[in-house]
C-alpha cells in the first residue's frame, strides 16, 4: 500500500527516543511575540501553534522559552520559564498541539552575552548585565565571563525548564544552540577562548556545556524522553567558523540527543541573516548541504530546514537518506495545511512561502505574524471560532482581478456567497503579472497562478475576463456588494527629457529588456525599482539607481529588505542617494546632487517612482450597490501583505446581517 502514496517517506512515521511522530514534517520554531506587555502570552500563542497541529506537523515547536529571568533574556518580549505562573501559558499550548495529534516541542533558549539588549537591528541598546563564555567588549558593553558556579546554575535552569514543560504535557524539548546564541558561543572555537574545562581548542570542553544540559534533562525526565538540539553547521562567513566544527559538535551530541536539527549562521552577522531565515534569493533548500554531510559523520538522526517548501525536494531528502525530519518554519506560516494538503495528493493547493519576510517584519513591529498572501496568519483565534457560513448569502461583484480582487473573490465564495469577478485585462493577477519571469519571484508567480486556478474551479464565482466594471455594468448585473479593487498605475515624474530619450515605466521595462540596452538608469530606491534592478544586473545589464532621499524605502518590510543589500552588493548595482534627476537625454540622466551637477550614464531611463491610485475610477463605483468596499491599491498602494488582509477581512464581514 505504501507504493499508492507519492511521498511514502515523508510520511512514514518516526520514533525519537520513546516518542512517535506521525511524519517527518517538523514546524520548527517561529517566535510568537504578542505578550501582553508583562512577560506572559494571550490566548492567541495557543490558536497559533495549534493551527499547524491542525494542519499534519509531527512536531510543533514553540517559540524561544528563556530559561533565565535575570540574565538569559535578550528582549522585554522574551517569554521565560522563571515567571510565577507561566506553566498555564504553556499548558494551553502543549494542550492544543496535542489536541490535533501533534508532538508539542518546548524550544528552550539563553542569549548569553546578547542578554538584556534590544535586538542589533533595532541598535542593540544595552539593558543590564550579560554573561558569556569570556569576558569581552560587545557593542560597548564589558561582558562578564562565566563563572564555573555560574556555567553550574545556567545548566540547572534548562534542566528546571525542561521539567516545568514536561509537567505541563510538551513531548519534546529543543535546546537551541545555534545561531549565535549562549550555548553557540560556548561551541565557537572563536567566542569560547577559555582555558579551563569549558572551553578552549577542544572540542569536548566548549560542547561540555551542552552536553551536561541533555545529560541533565534525561536524568530528570527519563533516558527516553527526547531532546532536539538545534545547532548552525556553519556561521557562513568569511571570518566564522565552517562545516567542520559542525561536524564536530554533532559528533559530541552522540548518545546524548535523539535529534540533531542542523541550521545555519549567526544572529549577530547582517549579512548572514538572510542565510539563516533564507531570502526569495536563495535556491529552494540552500542550508540542505550542511545537514546532509554532518548525516554522513553520526548515527542520530538529522534534521534539516531552511527554505523547504517543494515536497518532491523533501521527499528526495528523506528517501535518499541524506536527512532524517524535514522542518519548516514560514512555510508553515504561509501553509498551515502543507502536510495534510500534500498527503492527501492535494499539493497543487499548497501556497508557496514567497520568503518576503513579511512575517517576520510584522512580527518585530506588530507582535503578531502576518503573512503576504495568508491572511489567516496571526489571527488565528479569530478564524478558529467563526462562523463556517455567513448568516445572509449576498450576490457580491469583485471589480478587479489582481492580488486583492482574488483573494476577496475567493474568501467570499468560501463562505457560501454567489460572486462575479471582473478583470479588465485578459488574465488576472494585477500588476505582479509583470514579474512572472524574474528568477527571485518565482513563489509570488506560483501563487498568482494558483489563485487564479481556484477562481476558475470554485462553482459559485463567475469568471469575467476583458471585462471593466461600470456603473452601467454594474447596474446591469445589480450586486447585494460591490467590492473595487482597481488597482493603480505607474506614477510618471515630471522630468525634462529630449526627444530621442527612451523612458518607460518599472512595469513596462520586464517585458521589455531587450529594449532597454546596455546601460540602464532607475529612478526610484524602493522595492519595486531595486528588485528591478537585481533583475536587470543578473540578465548582464549595468544598473545605476537614483534616489532622492538618502535611503531606500523598504514598503513596511525591514527584513526583506536584509535580502536585498546582500544581493546590491553581488550583482553590483550602482546605488545614488540625495541625487535629483533634472534632464533625460539619449545618452543618461543630468542629476544634482548636495548642490553639484552629475551625469549618470544610461541609454534607457526606468520609473519606479510609485503608483498612482485609481480613486476617481474607484470612487465612481461608490453608488452601484447597497454595500461598497474599497480594498487593494486603488485606495493607498502598499504591499501584497496589506492587499491580501484587507481583502480576507473585509470578505469574512460581509453578510453578517
Amino acid at each position: 500500500m505504501i507504493n499508492d502514496y507519492k511521498y511514502p517517506h515523508l510520511f512514514e512515521p518516526i520514533k525519537l527516543g520513546n516518542q512517535l511522530f506521525r511524519n517527518r514534517i517538523f514546524a520548527s520554531p517561529t517566535g510568537y511575540l504578542n505578550t501582553n506587555g508583562d512577560g506572559y502570552l494571550n490566548e492567541g500563542a495557543a490558536a497559533y501553534y495549534g493551527r499547524r497541529a491542525r494542519g499534519g506537523a509531527a512536531s510543533v515547536a514553540t517559540f524561544e522559552c528563556v530559561v533565565d529571568t535575570e540574565y538569559g533574556r535578550g528582549g522585554d518580549a522574551h517569554f521565560s520559564t522563571g515567571r510565577p505562573g507561566v506553566a498555564a501559558n504553556l499548558g494551553r499550548i502543549a494542550a492544543e498541539v496535542k489536541g490535533y495529534g501533534a508532538v508539542p516541542t518546548l524550544e528552550l533558549q539563553h542569549t548569553g552575552m546578547f542578554a538584556n539588549r534590544s535586538l542589533s537591528m533595532f541598535g542593540g541598546e544595552a539593558k543590564g548585565v550579560a554573561y558569556g563564555p569570556v569576558e569581552m567588549m560587545v557593542d560597548g558593553r564589558l561582558i562578564k565571563p562565566m563563572t564555573e558556579e555560574f556555567i553550574e546554575r545556567t545548566i540547572n535552569k534548562y534542566i528546571e525548564a525542561a521539567v516545568v514543560g514536561q509537567s505541563v504535557g510538551f513531548g519534546m524539548m529543543l535546546i537551541h544552540a545555534g545561531h549565535g546564541w549562549m550555548l553557540h558561543q560556548f561551541l565557537s572555537p572563536i567566542t569560547n577562548t577559555r582555558t579551563d574545562k569549558w572551553g578552549g581548542p577542544a572540542i569536548e570542553n566548549r560542547a561540555r556545556m551542552l552536553i551536561a544540559i541533555c545529560d541533565g534533562i534525561h536524568r530528570r525526565l527519563g533516558e527516553g524522553f527526547p531532546i532536539e538540539v538545534r545547532i548552525s553547521g556553519s556561521e557562513c562567513y568569511d571570518g566564522g567558523f565552517g562545516i567542520e566544527n559542525g561536524i564536530a559538535i554533532a559528533k559530541q551530541l552522540e548518545g546524548h540527543c535523539q535529534l540533531i536539527h542542523v541550521s545555519a549562521g549567526n544572529h549577530e552577522v547582517d549579512e548572514v541573516f538572510t542565510v539563516t531565515h533564507p531570502s526569495m534569493f536563495q535556491k529552494d533548500g540552500c542550508n540542505t548541504y550542511l545537514a546532509e554531510e554532518i548525516k554522513k559523520h553520526v548515527s542520530t538522526p538529522v534534521a534539516t530546514v531552511g527554505a523547504l517548501s517543494d515536497p518532491d525536494l523533501m521527499e528526495e531528502l528523506i528517501a535518499s537518506g541524506k536527512v532524517d525530519v524535514v522542518e519548516m518554519g514560514r512555510e508553515f506560516i504561509c501553509e498551515p495545511d502543507f502536510p495534510t494538503l500534500v498527503r492527501t495528493g492535494r499539493e497543487k493547493e499548497v501556497k508557496k512561502c514567497l520568503r518576503c519576510l513579511s512575517c517576520f517584519s510584522s512580527e518585530l513591529t506588530n507582535g503578531e505574524p502576518y503573512c503576504a498572501i495568508n491572511p489567516e496568519s496571526g489571527r488565528e483565534i479569530e478564524t478558529k471560532y467563526e462562523a463556517p457560513v455567513v448568516k445572509s448569502k449576498k450576490k457580491v461583484l469583485v471589480a478587479g482581478g489582481g492580488v486583492a480582487g482574488m483573494e476577496a473573490a475567493l474568501t467570499l465564495a468560501e463562505r457560501g456567497h454567489d460572486v462575479i469577478i471582473c478583470e479588465k485585462t485578459g488574465r488576472f493577477g494585477g500588476v505582479l503579472r509583470c514579474e512572472e519571469k524574474v528568477d527571485f519571484k518565482k513563489n509570488l508567480d506560483y501563487y498568482l497562478n494558483q489563485q487564479a486556478e481556484k477562481i476558475e474551479k470554485t462553482p459559485n464565482i463567475e469568471v469575467r475576463l476583458n471585462t471593466e466594471v461600470t456603473p452601467a455594468l454594474a447596474e446591469e448585473i445589480k450586486p447585494d456588494v460591490l467590492i473595487a479593487a482597481l488597482g493603480a498605475v505607474p506614477a510618471v515624474p515630471k522630468i525634462p527629457a529630449d526627444a530621442d530619450a527612451k523612458t518607460m515605466t518599472a512595469q513596462d521595462a520586464y517585458g521589455r529588456v531587450d529594449e532597454l540596452g546596455d546601460k540602464v538608469a532607475i529612478l526610484g530606491a524602493g522595492l519595486v525599482g531595486i528588485e528591478l534592478g537585481l533583475h536587470l544586473a543578473s540578465l548582464g545589464k549595468k544598473v545605476s539607481v537614483i534616489e532622492m532621499t538618502d535611503h531606500m524605502n523598504d514598503g513596511g518590510n525591514f527584513l526583506h529588505m536584509s535580502g536585498v543589500r546582500v544581493e546590491i552588493k553581488k550583482r553590483g548595482l550602482d546605488m545614488h542617494f540625495s541625487t535629483q534627476a533634472k534632464q533625460i537625454s539619449a545618452k543618461g540622466v543630468t542629476c544634482e546632487c548636495e548642490g553639484k551637477e552629475v551625469f549618470i550614464d544610461a541609454d534607457s531611463v526606468v520609473f519606479a517612482v510609485g503608483q498612482k491610485p485609481l480613486t476617481e475610477e474607484a470612487v465612481a463605483l461608490n453608488y452601484c450597490a447597497p454595500e461598497v468596499y474599497f480594498i487593494g491599491d486603488c485606495v493607498t498602494p502598499k504591499n501584497i501583505t496589506e492587499a491580501t488582509s484587507t481583502a480576507y477581512l473585509i470578505s469574512k464581514n460581509i453578510g453578517r446581517f
